[in-house]
């Protein structure tokens, strides 16, 4: 493995090439666009096609031809971008075409600002585009865990034929960390479904056009079974300091890191705090917050948004009291303002 010092954005980028991506198609927008600067610059010295396509409606549509084709793909954007892509993003789910979508996300809604934010949960979680479907979301803490779920979300984009999201924030993907770069993929899933000529062998058809009612059912059927599995196979999360935590912080990425120093500091003051983390935001890991929550007296989300996972949190735990913090705006959430909170809610209850 090569130890390195990369930018978040840049990371992904290097972490793309390795797990064997040679087609990437996108728009420039903050604070995402390094990641596109770097594949520019890198895509052509491994043989890889790089094009900045004139819309992100473009991009996201030229990723469905090379998935199609049998290519390892990749677009990326911040929620700008994201959302001008959900139309695609629908079409490549109904079409079952692997590929990776990465989200860095910046403060909404609208156009914003370019500082960090955590806004586009509910949108990516809940599919995003028209139709029935949900998607894998992947949510790194550091720059390393970025290189790593970028080689995971290859793997899982075509071993259940699907696009998967990268969710990060501004935050991750302008800050550097040393990483340590896996050697390069090089085993091949077997797709008997690309199209890439039919010259010796029979036609082959990828469509989301399904104009009988009974045939767009049964596609729709097959579907929800192909995420029923997903959803019992694909589910991670990250506990810290859950053996005998009396308040529980759920969060992810960036505030999930914020949160792991302020449980420190919380513990350094003799107060029995813990984190947990989901990894998968969908498949959300419910089962496993459920057993985790059922020995802690306090629970607080900790988000940079109005409280979007705070609903999916409501969902794995009917009947118990939640409490929320979040900034928005683009303002991130500090340790010291956590502790703060945790204070409170103890002090408040006795604790």
């Amino acid at each position: 493995m090569d130890q390195v010092m990369l930018k978040g954005n840049e990371a992904i980028g290097e972490a793309a090439l390795r797990a064997g991506c040679r087609y990437y198609f996108g728009y420039p927008i903050t604070p995402q666009s390094e990641l596109m600067e770097y594949l520019a610059r890198r895509l052509p010295e491994v043989g890889g096609t790089f094009l900045q396509a004139e819309s992100e409606l473009a991009a996201v549509n030229m990723v469905y031809g090379a998935a199609g084709a049998g290519g390892r793909a990749m677009t990326s954007s911040s929620g700008p971008g994201i959302s001008l892509k959900q139309e695609g993003i629908s079409f490549l789910a109904s079409a079952e075409l692997p590929c990776v979508i990465v989200n860095v996300m910046r403060g909404g809604p609208g156009l914003g600002t370019i500082q960090p934010s955590q806004g586009d949960y509910t949108q990516a979680t809940r599919g995003g585009g028209h139709g029935d479907y949900r998607l894998p979301v992947l949510s790194p803490v550091s720059i390393q865990e970025m290189v790593d779920l970028v080689y995971n979300s290859f793997d899982m984009a075509e071993q259940y034929r699907t696009p998967v999201i990268l969710l990060t924030d501004g935050v991750l993907g302008q800050m550097m960390e040393p990483v340590l770069l896996p050697e390069e993929i090089t085993h091949e899933y077997m797709k008997p479904w690309i199209t890439d000529g039919c010259q010796h062998r029979p036609r082959r058809l990828i469509k989301t056009l399904y104009l009988d009612s009974g045939e767009l059912e049964s596609h729709n059927l097959h579907l929800q079974a192909k995420f029923k599995r997903l959803s019992a196979k694909e589910v991670r999360f990250e506990g810290y300091h859950l053996e005998d935590a009396e308040v529980l912080i759920i969060a992810f990425g960036i505030c999930a890191r914020v949160g792991r120093t302020a449980v420190d500091h919380l513990r350094e003051k003799g107060l029995r705090v813990g984190l947990f983390r989901p990894v998968t935001l969908w498949p959300f890991p419910s089962a496993s917050l459920k057993e985790a929550a059922e020995r802690v007296r306090h629970l607080v989300t900790v988000e940079m948004n109005a409280g979007q996972m705070l609903e999916d949190v409501r969902l794995a735990l009917p009947g118990r009291e939640i409490g929320f913090y979040g900034r928005m705006g683009g303002i991130v959430v500090s340790a010291l303002e956590i502790e703060v909170e945790i204070m409170r809610i103890m002090g408040g209850n006795g604790g």
